[in-house]
């Protein structure tokens, strides 16, 4: 979910995450290998914002808002052709990104103290990480493998809430985008 190691997730880390079930069968096999999320339980995905409020701050009316805010949003269908890389990060690039980069900036407004990634970055680029802290010869052929797979087209009409547990990530609640 985060570019860094696995012993940084903490029990009560919260982040909201879009599933991408059509990615499952391309980048299981690498995820569960190369990104530490994957072997914690979170399925292929493209991070909405990470990480958000503590578990211990979710309440009722957190719950709400969210609903609110994220069912002013319509569904959308994101496309998947190509491979993008940051330093030591292969992902997929999801296209368009515009209604990725709205969530993400409609639920930062509403909640200023949880900035996407903690406000490391300037900009934060929507992907869907598949291995991370690998060498780029290896990227390469993961990248090749998974050319065969793509393209492919999801569905996106909700944000699932991933609460880690100490050891585990799991959906606490999944959230309604408008159709």
């Amino acid at each position: 979910m985060a570019h860094h190691s696995t012993s940084a997730f903490q029990a009560g880390q919260t982040g909201l995450i879009v599933r991408i079930e059509e990615a499952e069968p391309s980048v299981r096999r690498w995820r569960e290998q190369l990104d530490p999320s994957a072997r914690a339980g979170v399925p292929a995905h493209v991070t909405v914002l990470f990480p958000f409020l503590d578990e211990s701050r979710i309440d009722e009316l957190v719950h709400c808002a969210l609903a609110d805010v994220l069912g002013s949003h319509r569904a959308f269908d994101l496309r998947f052709e190509r491979c993008g890389r940051l330093p030591e990060v292969l992902y997929l690039v999801p296209e368009p990104d515009m209604p990725l980069r709205q969530l993400t900036a409609a639920i930062a407004d509403r909640w200023p103290e949880a900035p996407p990634y903690g406000g490391r970055f300037a900009e934060v680029v929507p992907h869907l990480t598949i291995a991370q802290g690998q060498e780029d010869v290896l990227l390469d052929e993961i990248e090749t493998d998974l050319a065969d797979g793509l393209p492919f087209t999801s569905r996106v009409s909700s944000v699932e809430l991933m609460v880690h547990d100490g050891t585990k990530w799991q959906e606490r609640a999944s959230f309604a985008l408008g159709e």
